[in-house]
């Protein structure tokens, strides 16, 4: 009787001693693979890397879940995580009042705006929207920046694509006179010699700021309370600063 015991204590033990690792939560995280520097897909790896990949694994490290990216278009990445496909986002997705009426958002991970790209051809020093009045600008579907600049009334036509790298090359080609992208990662692109007949507007002064935050449903508070709990930790030691500077980008 003595041994039945002590083999069911052993068995116990050893079933609370794995229970951990089995348990852990896989944590379904949608991202996008044409944000570079925030997520991108790496040709070399076949996986979306980035800052925003780095920043989510950091928090499942420290939350202590697990991340499984799931690669999508920016564009459908909030009906994904509403339909539960996704359980979180993390992109460059900025929190906005539309977006948090639907879905919400962790405390802000990062502060920009939008940067102007022109054919390299164009030297002119634009600094706002009137300066390219009557033009046809271009901005992606699905972000903060195309109702403002439909709302100016200052452009012929604003034309909505896909992803960013379509809008760089239109310009790039000179198919397209103006388009408005996500700093960074228009800045990023140039940097890495992409779309060379392209240019980023120095002198050009952002007007829609916006700061990048996790999405989550409205209904798992208990996982975007651990998001939060961990990047206040992140922030502090350091952590969120070393990964935007591994990307090239400056804490904000």
């Amino acid at each position: 009787m003595f041994k039945s015991f002590l083999q069911a204590a052993c068995l116990s033990l050893a079933v609370a001693a794995g229970a951990p690792a089995l348990a852990q939560q896989v944590v379904k995280v949608g991202s996008t693979p044409t944000s570079i520097p925030f997520t991108f897909l790496d040709t070399k790896t076949n996986s979306i890397q980035g800052v925003m990949v780095d920043i989510i694994t950091e928090v499942g490290k420290d939350a202590g879940f697990q991340i499984q990216i799931e690669p999508m278009q920016f564009s459908s990445l909030i009906a994904a995580l509403t339909s539960k496909k996704i359980d979180l986002i993390s992109a460059a997705m900025f929190i906005t009042p539309a977006r948090k009426e639907v879905i919400d958002f962790s405390d802000p991970v990062y502060t920009y705006g939008e940067g102007l790209l022109v054919p390299k051809s164009d030297t002119k020093n634009y600094v706002g929207f009137d300066d390219l009045k009557g033009a046809t600008v271009g901005a992606q579907v699905g972000t903060a920046f195309v109702e403002p600049l439909k709302k100016t009334g200052l452009f012929s036509e604003v034309k909505i694509y896909d992803t960013i790298p379509d809008i760089m090359r239109d310009v790039n080609a000179g198919r397209l006179q103006a388009g408005f992208a996500d700093y960074p990662v228009v800045a990023y692109s140039l940097k890495q010699g992409q779309f060379p007949q392209a240019r980023l507007v120095e002198s050009y002064k952002s007007t829609m700021l916006g700061s990048v935050g996790i999405g989550a449903r409205k209904e798992d508070q208990e996982l975007l309370a651990k998001v939060n709990a961990s990047l206040v930790k992140l922030k502090a030691n350091g952590t969120i600063d070393k990964v935007l500077e591994k990307w090239g980008l400056k804490a904000s």
